[in-house]
């Protein structure tokens, strides 16, 4: 920081009043390194954003609270005029806000239950979708797309297979994509088809959706 100059907000300041007062009632006394780190460039809403960082160390959380801020912050009216970090999406949009992909279901699972606990306090929706997702689940996602969709690579395909003239539709919300153990993808072949998914679903809504690993 140049001398003189004042700084910026806390991450906490940053976050919507309602993630603020989520963390207030869980009783944590502060964030940790990597959520601190990551709020300015995930509520920004511009850039790729890689958080590392060891075992059970709050990444999930490092990702979705500001995520969610910038969703909570999508809904209120606008005001103020074209603000830096303004959606790329507008806010009447319907459908899906953030894409999670992971490697495994099983992983899928486990996830949904934090995010979950989280997001049903800020009325988003949560949803999962691979092979063992009943298909009146997806049906509904289909007809009412919002909130956060997990899934997986495979998965992701079948979709653009299956409904490929309404992935436009489904996607056209999009504001983030989260890639979970991104490392397992590095440099694989499954990381390639990965990479090849996400560029059909960007060309599929015409512009390029900032990445979490």
């Amino acid at each position: 920081m140049a001398p003189g100059a004042s700084p910026g907000p806390s991450a906490f300041a940053q976050l919507h009043p309602r993630i603020q007062r989520w963390i207030w009632d869980r009783d944590w006394t502060e964030l940790r390194d990597a959520q601190v780190r990551a709020v300015s460039p995930i509520v920004d809403g511009q850039r790729d954003v890689i958080i590392a960082a060891a075992t059970a160390s709050g990444k999930t959380e490092a990702a979705f609270l500001p995520i969610c801020s910038a969703l909570l912050a999508d809904r209120q009216p606008a005001e103020q005029g074209d603000l830096p970090g303004a959606p790329t999406a507008p806010v009447t949009q319907t459908g899906v806000k953030v894409l999670y992909v992971s490697p495994l279901k099983a992983l899928i699972n486990d996830q949904y239950g934090r995010l979950d606990a989280l997001c049903q306090h800020l009325d988003l929706p949560v949803h999962r979708w691979h092979g063992d997702v009943p298909g009146s689940r997806k049906a509904r996602v289909m007809a009412d797309p919002d909130g956060v969709l997990l899934i997986t690579p495979e998965s992701i395909e079948a979709l653009l297979v299956i409904h490929g003239p309404k992935i436009g539709q489904l996607f056209d919300a999009l504001r983030y994509v989260v890639i979970d153990e991104l490392h397992s993808f590095l440099g694989a072949e499954r990381g390639a088809q990965l990479q090849s998914l996400l560029h059909r679903v960007e060309l599929a809504i015409r512009r390029h959706v900032p990445r979490i690993g």
